[in-house]
């Protein structure tokens, strides 16, 4: 497909042209030159289209018919699909954004870039209750048809993914590094397994040099893809923080699970609440309602409206205990001096939720949630 005069190929091409970058390639989008940039195209022609010297130099070598091929070839020799903004099934969502990147490399099941999709972000040093509220909206969105869409960091990107990777909406992970470099190298399992069961996408051209830029930009993505961005938990300094200022720049919805205030791990996200520019998440339907039409699924019925962490079924005592677990894992003794139950009590509460499988007993002793 060809579109303003730039084949897909040629996209690739200019895109992994060093010293080419997004307000480049779009300048020579919007130009109308003469004669199709094409592979092949020459030097002096390239500057006639906007390009400056040094630019039109690399560019015309980048266009070499011969290099093109050899670069689809490696491409395709190590798994990787590439989509550009000329293909028809670019998703529409991304494209709208005003900065969409013009290349994305893949592995994995590119239809869910497609589907309706909803972001998780936050904190890589995530706490037990960050974990657990990002596993239980990750996989309500999933469950209901929704692509969970993160930035498989460790933390809550990496819980969110997780939770979501074998239901039914699937997750798809934007990474900062190209696709088939495994950041950070701790993921690897998950990495290998989404790109069995999910997708993986990069804006980085394979083999291209880390530079500071990667990973902001990675966020835009995010954001672009999705109908809404819920931050789990976030601190003040938080990469989360940029996709959601990114979101908000692109006119999508931000969410807010609301974190202890005492906690710094919340203190960023908190103060997106206090400030006005997202809302409160206090369960996963409060995210998916107004979207739930986009997946040709009317009833919204079908949004369970309980208690969003599925402690209903839990007696007072249960619940005292299962809230105190819900910020780190805690001994016996540290639970009993806490709630003050008799310890017969006690035990009998923790027996019933490793029962109910909503708490684990942990090496150490100590009690956490499951």
């Amino acid at each position: 497909m060809v579109m303003n005069g730039i084949s897909r190929e040629t996209l690739v091409a200019l895109h992994e042209t060093n010293g080419i970058g997004w307000q480049s390639i779009h300048k020579l989008w919007v130009n109308r030159c003469e004669q199709p940039i094409a592979p092949g195209m020459r030097e002096g022609d390239l500057r006639v289209c906007g390009l400056l010297p040094k630019q039109a130099a690399a560019a015309a070598i980048s266009l070499r018919e011969e290099r093109i091929e050899q670069r689809m070839r490696q491409l395709e020799r190590d798994g990787i699909g590439v989509l550009t903004i000329a293909d028809p099934g670019y998703p529409s969502q991304l494209r709208a954004i005003k900065d969409p990147p013009h290349v994305l490399y893949y592995r994995g099941r590119l239809e869910l870039a497609a589907r309706p999709a909803i972001a998780i972000v936050g904190t890589r040093l995530a706490t037990a209750y960050g974990r657990h509220v990002t596993e239980t909206f990750a996989a309500a969105f999933a469950d209901r048809g929704f692509a969970v869409v993160s930035g498989m960091a460790r933390g809550i990107d990496a819980c969110a993914h997780r939770a979501a990777l074998h239901r039914a909406g699937g997750t798809a992970a934007v990474l900062g590094m190209p696709v088939d470099c495994i950041y950070p190298p701790e993921n690897r399992d998950l990495y290998e397994r989404i790109w069995e069961h999910g997708l993986l996408l990069s804006e980085a051209p394979p083999g291209a040099p880390y530079h500071t830029g990667m990973f902001p930009a990675r966020n835009r993505i995010i954001a672009g893809l999705s109908l809404g961005v819920v931050i789990a938990e976030a601190p003040d300094s938080s990469g989360a923080l940029i996709t959601a200022e990114r979101a908000i720049d692109q006119e999508r919805d931000v969410y807010v699970i609301p974190g202890p205030v005492t906690s710094p791990r919340s203190r960023g996200a908190l103060r997106l609440l206090a400030e006005g520019t997202a809302a409160a998440a206090l369960g996963p339907e409060d995210v998916m309602k107004p979207y739930l039409h986009l997946l040709g699924q009317a009833d919204e019925s079908a949004v369970e409206s309980g208690d969003d962490f599925e402690t209903t079924e839990l007696t007072s005592d249960e619940r005292r205990i299962y809230e105190l677990l819900l910020d780190a894992p805690h001994t016996a003794e540290e639970l009993a001096s806490a709630t003050q139950l008799p310890i017969g009590q006690l035990h009998a509460g923790l027996i019933s939720l490793q029962v109910k499988r909503k708490v684990q007993l942990l090496p150490g002793s100590a009690y956490g949630i499951l």
